[in-house]
């Protein structure tokens, strides 16, 4: 029996070639059932197979006669976004099958598929310590002028050299105009012993940068610590937060019972700031990770005003499985010109995903939908009230 085919590398690198070129030029279509919020679709919109070829082989064939993969990619995930030049461009976490992350940036002409990568991944300058992992780049097209990274950068934990899964989580701050040429800024500082799903606010307020921020006591779990932070600092080039201030706490038997973090940086519209964030409960089968959405006031965002009940999405159908399991994440989207919102989503941390929704919708969820009234007589009471609001409509009809 012949477990491989007979063919020389040459000839595995040209049906390597055609494959590929069949899944970037597949066209997306739209799930046809909705909630009316916003709209999936049919395939993801960046996989592992995505990844150039010329990341992941070597094509001399003298080096490598039989045409096997060199250095492997394991997922594709957690992207910021951002509309640049007319283009919808995301910065991928690309993680290869060594298990670093790196950032990389691929780009679409509408922003749901035929999403290309660029020639190379980015280039991140180093701090005086290197970054072990670096993963889940928030981007921010902020008022002074640059587009902002603010990323989890992952490193030994030295005070802990025989635990070798010890690590310590900071927020890395990088800037650029062009998404190709990147300045490396000095690691935010706070009183939080580690951070994650640090985000820029786009504005100053009252002349200082506003960061959304992610306290927590350990590299896993957060501790007594938890919740979506709010902080300002004076100077972004050494930035450093004295104070935080929790915008959005954990609850108790909710979809952020165990964690919760800011998603992208928020989105301005005239009844207050949009923000997607991700909520985490455990379970039986591990820690599950949903979306959902709430609203801040225009002039001070720190003040939640309207926090609609329940997960916005969950993993749904082949979402919930991969390389960890039951698992949404989104740290992107994009709004263009027409008011339609590209939400940049991963599922169960293998592949991006988007789901396409408008600004006057979301505010209209975030607005308009119940608040989570926390028990569960309360729930009954909330649904009754709608049964019968809706049977008043059919009486009066």
């Amino acid at each position: 029996m012949a477990f491989f085919e007979m063919v020389d590398a040459g000839q595995r690198f040209r049906a390597l070639r055609l494959a590929q070129e069949a899944l970037l030029a597949r066209p997306n279509t739209m799930d046809q059932t909705h909630n009316g919020v916003y709209r999936r679709f049919a395939h993801p919109v960046i996989t592992a197979a995505h990844v150039p070829l010329d990341w992941r082989y070597d094509f001399d064939e003298s080096s490598n006669p039989l045409g096997l993969e060199r250095l492997g990619v394991n997922a594709t995930f957690n992207a910021g976004a951002i509309l640049m030049d007319g283009k919808y461009c995301v910065v991928v976490r690309v993680e290869g099958n060594d298990r670093k992350s790196f950032f990389a940036v691929a780009e679409s002409d509408n922003g749901i598929d035929g999403f290309r990568f660029w020639d190379r991944p980015v280039v991140l300058p180093q701090t005086n310590e290197a970054d072990t992992n670096v993963y889940d780049m928030r981007l921010t097209r902020h008022e002074d002028g640059y587009i902002y990274g603010l990323f989890c950068t992952e490193r030994k934990d030295h005070a802990q050299p025989h635990d070798l899964s010890a690590a310590i989580a900071q927020c890395g701050i990088a800037r650029t105009t062009n998404l190709r040429d990147w300045e490396r800024l000095p690691d935010l500082l706070t009183r939080s012993g580690q951070q994650r799903n640090v985000v820029l606010h786009p504005e100053f307020v009252d002349g200082k940068y506003g960061l959304y921020t992610r306290p927590q006591d350990g590299f896993i779990t957060v501790g007594s610590g938890g919740g979506i932070g709010w902080g300002v600092c004076d100077d972004i080039a050494r930035a450093t937060i004295d104070s935080e201030t929790i915008v959005d706490n954990k609850v108790y038997h909710t979809i952020k019972e165990l964690k919760n973090g800011q998603g992208p940086a928020p989105i301005k519209t005239a009844k207050g700031w949009l923000h997607l964030a991700h909520g985490v409960r455990n379970t039986a089968a591990g820690l599950r990770y949903v979306l959902y959405m709430f609203m801040t006031d225009l002039n001070a965002p720190w003040i939640v005003t309207h926090a609609p009940g329940g997960h916005f999405i969950a993993p749904e159908g082949e979402e919930r499985v991969g390389d960890v399991s039951n698992v949404v994440f989104a740290n992107g989207w994009v709004v263009n010109e027409a008011g339609e919102v590209f939400i940049y989503y991963a599922s169960s941390d293998t592949r991006l995903h988007v789901a396409v929704s408008t600004v006057d919708r979301l505010v209209d969820y975030c607005v308009n939908t119940p608040s989570d009234p926390l028990t569960s007589s309360a729930c009954v009471a909330q649904r009754i009230a709608l049964i019968e609001r809706n049977a008043a409509l059919g009486a009066a009809r």
